[in-house]
C-alpha cells in the first residue's frame, strides 16, 4: 500500500468512528472478549441475586429481605423490552457502577454498587459484552419492587449515594505485592465482601468500602446472622481459605447460610491464582483481635464427659443423641467432611441465631467441580422442641474451649419463626 492509499484508509477510517461506527472485530477477539465477561461475571456473583431455579438465567425475581423490606432482582438478559438489551454500554456502566438507571431513577443498595465502583473500564466493557451477546434474552417480568413509605422514594437515593458512596477508583496497595493487590481488587470490587462483612451503620451503608479503613471486613450482621471478621482470618492458613472458597469446606469449617450460594455461584468458579490472591489480601490485612487461648484442660474434660457418658446434663445427653455420630466427642468433627464445633465461629457468635438456624434447618454444602458430593446435616426443627435446642446450643456453646453465653428457649422461638 502506498503513501496516497495508506493515507486515505486512515482518514476513511477516522470518519467512520467519528460518525459512531466501530472498526470490525475479529470473531475470535469478540469470543474471547465475552468468555473474559462470563469469567466476570462469576467474580461478581451475578447470577446468585439475579437467577432463580427453574427460571433462565439472569431473568431475575429473587426476593431479597432488607431493613427496608423485600426488594427483588431484575432481568438483566438482553431483553429489550423485560431486560437491560436497550442499555449502552454507558448506561450499563452507570447501572452497575453508580446504581443509577437510563431514566434517572436510583437502584437500592441490595444491588452492590458501592463496591462495583471500584471495577475497571476494562472489566465493564467484558461485562456489557457478554450480558449483550452472551447471555440468552429471556421475557421474564420479576415483581415489582415495592417499599413502604418512605423508602418507596427512590428520589432520596442520590442524597444517600451523596453521603456513603464513592466513585472513587480501586487504588493499589503501595508497597504490596501484585498478588496482594490482585486480591484486593476482587475483595473490594466485583467480590464486594465487604456488603456482608463490614459493619454497617445507622443509614445501613458500609462503614468503610477498601482496606484504607480497619473496619473494612471487620464483620457485621446479616439477617441476625454474626457474619465473621476475615482481617487477617488468623485462624486458617492461606491453603484453608482457598479450599473453602473453592469447595465449601476445609479441614475445620464448612459453608452455611448466604455463603453457600456464594460458593456455589461464584468462588467455586474462579481461577486457583485469583483465589490464592484473595487468601493472601485477607491475610496481609491486620486488625483482628489475638485468637483466645486454647483450653485443652476445658477441651479434654468436655470429651471425657461425653466418653464416659455418666452424670450427663440434658445438653451434653441432646448432644450425644443428635450430633455425636459426626462431630465426635471431641467436637472436632472429621476433617473436609464435618465441620469443627469446637472454637467455631458461628458457635461462639455474640448472637446464636446462626447456629440455631442450622440446629433447626440443617445445612447442606454445595456441589462444586472440585468436591461435587452434597454432604448435608439434617435439620431437627420437627424432632427437637425449644427447650431442647436451646439446651443443645447452650452446651454446644459452652463445651470444650466454646465460651459463649447460654441460649434461651425464646431466642429458638424467635428463629423457629423464620423457617420456611
Amino acid at each position: 500500500m502506498n503513501k496516497l492509499k495508506l493515507k486515505s484508509f486512515i482518514f476513511a477510517n477516522a470518519v467512520l468512528l467519528a460518525s459512531g461506527f466501530a472498526l470490525p472485530v475479529h470473531a475470535e477477539d469478540e469470543a474471547q472478549l465475552i468468555k473474559q465477561g462470563e469469567y466476570l461475571s462469576r467474580l461478581g456473583d451475578c447470577m446468585a441475586c439475579h437467577s432463580l431455579p427453574g427460571k433462565p438465567a439472569y431473568s431475575g425475581g429473587l426476593a431479597i429481605e432488607s431493613n427496608l423490606g423485600t426488594i427483588f432482582s431484575t432481568n438483566i438478559t438482553p431483553d429489550k423490552q423485560h431486560g437491560i438489551g436497550n442499555y449502552s454500554e454507558q448506561q450499563f456502566s452507570d447501572a452497575v457502577r453508580k446504581g443509577v438507571l437510563p431514566d434517572g431513577s436510583h437502584l437500592y443498595p441490595a444491588m452492590p454498587y458501592p463496591d462495583y465502583a471500584k471495577i475497571s473500564d476494562a472489566d465493564i466493557h467484558a461485562l456489557y459484552a457478554y450480558f449483550m451477546k452472551g447471555v440468552q434474552p429471556s421475557a421474564e417480568q420479576p415483581p415489582e419492587t415495592d417499599l413502604s413509605f418512605p423508602f418507596s422514594q427512590r428520589w432520596g437515593m442520590r442524597f444517600w449515594n451523596w453521603a456513603f458512596a464513592s466513585d472513587k477508583p480501586f487504588q493499589p496497595i503501595g508497597g504490596a505485592s501484585a498478588e496482594v493487590n490482585r486480591g484486593a481488587y476482587i475483595v473490594e470490587s466485583l467480590g464486594h465482601c465487604g456488603s456482608c462483612h463490614t459493619p454497617r451503620g445507622l443509614g445501613m451503608n458500609e462503614k468503610a468500602l477498601d482496606s484504607g479503613d480497619d473496619k473494612f471486613l471487620a464483620g457485621g450482621s446479616l439477617n441476625n446472622w454474626d457474619v465473621p471478621s476475615l482481617r487477617g482470618v488468623p485462624h486458617w492458613s492461606e491453603q484453608e481459605i482457598v479450599d473453602y472458597l473453592q469447595t465449601g469446606r476445609n479441614d475445620k469449617a464448612a459453608v452455611g447460610g448466604e455463603m453457600t450460594s456464594v460458593v456455589e455461584h461464584s468462588t467455586s468458579h474462579m481461577t486457583d491464582a485469583d483465589l490464592k490472591a484473595i487468601a493472601a489480601y485477607l491475610k496481609f490485612l491486620g486488625g483482628n483481635p489475638p485468637l483466645q487461648a486454647f483450653s485443652v484442660q476445658a477441651q479434654q474434660a468436655t470429651e471425657a464427659k461425653l466418653t464416659a457418658a455418666k452424670n450427663l446434663s440434658e445438653g451434653e445427653r441432646l448432644y450425644l443423641d443428635n450430633c455425636g455420630a459426626c462431630h465426635f466427642v471431641t467436637g472436632k468433627g472429621a476433617p473436609g467432611i464435618f465441620p469443627e464445633l469446637d472454637g467455631a465461629t458461628i458457635v461462639n457468635a455474640n448472637d446464636p441465631t446462626g447456629l440455631i438456624h442450622t440446629i433447626l434447618a440443617g445445612a447442606q454444602q454445595p456441589s462444586t467441580e472440585k468436591a461435587p458430593s452434597k454432604l448435608a446435616m439434617p435439620g431437627f426443627a420437627q424432632r427437637l422442641n425449644d427447650d431442647e435446642v436451646a439446651k443443645l446450643a447452650t452446651f454446644i456453646r459452652q463445651g470444650w474451649s466454646n465460651t459463649a453465653p447460654a441460649v434461651s428457649k425464646d431466642q429458638v422461638a424467635e428463629v423457629r419463626k423464620t423457617l420456611k
